[in-house]
């Protein structure tokens, strides 16, 4: 199992990231909220996950070791794969994930893409006693950045990040469009407070307002 790499961040796409380590560059599946957490020419850490099949080796990375294990929880639920994981992990930080299960939330759960009323059911039903509870679970934004903290980028860009995080999520323009217009003044308060903008923060709302639509 390869549990974590680190190094320094070669590229990153709408679904992931390349790592350079020792001179060989991974390529690493993320969350639009790990991603948004990265930056090309710096270095990071990120907890990982092998998923091995006949034809394929996919590393999935995550921004701490708590999103790793969840993500590896959700999976022993019946239907439940590591992309249908993942998605769970974009919508949702962990803390939140706990939450939705142990509280029977089966609105929330649904906002994930691929997750019906019926599956959200069963993942409550399978899930239920086997989710703990972690000191990142009482932090309001998911959990600590991958080194330091969060990611600020230039007001330039935010919108690109944001508005390809989302369309890699499945939205379309206008439904991405819209939610990014909204989250403009978010965004223009954080660039007054700091100089920069979070992407992390606004994607998570923009998760929260695309799944009430």
């Amino acid at each position: 199992m390869i549990a974590s790499v680190s190094g320094r961040v070669a590229a990153v796409s709408p679904d992931g990231a390349v790592v350079e380590v020792g001179g060989i560059g991974l390529s690493v599946q993320c969350t639009p909220g790990t991603i948004a957490r990265l930056q090309v020419g710096e270095a990071a850490r990120l907890a990982t996950s092998l998923v091995v099949r006949e034809d394929s080796l996919t590393l999935y990375g995550f921004a701490d070791d708590d999103e790793r294990q969840l993500f590896e929880l959700l999976q022993t639920a019946n239907g439940v794969g590591p992309r249908l994981a993942q998605a769970v992990l974009a919508i949702h930080p962990p803390r939140e994930v706990r939450r939705a299960v142990s509280m029977a939330d089966v609105k929330a759960l649904t906002q994930v893409p691929g997750i019906g009323k019926k599956g959200a059911e069963r993942l409550i039903l399978e899930l239920r006693d086997r989710l703990g509870v972690t000191t990142t679970d009482t932090q309001l934004d998911g959990g600590p950045a991958l080194a330091g903290p969060p990611a600020l980028v230039p007001v330039a860009s935010w919108r690109d990040q944001l508005t390809s995080a989302l369309v890699s999520l499945g939205w379309t323009g206008k439904e991405v469009d819209g939610a990014v217009a909204q989250l403009a003044p978010v965004a223009d308060e954080q660039l007054a407070a700091t100089g920069a903008v979070e992407v992390a923060v606004l994607l998570r709302q923009a998760l929260r307002l695309l799944g009430r639509s």
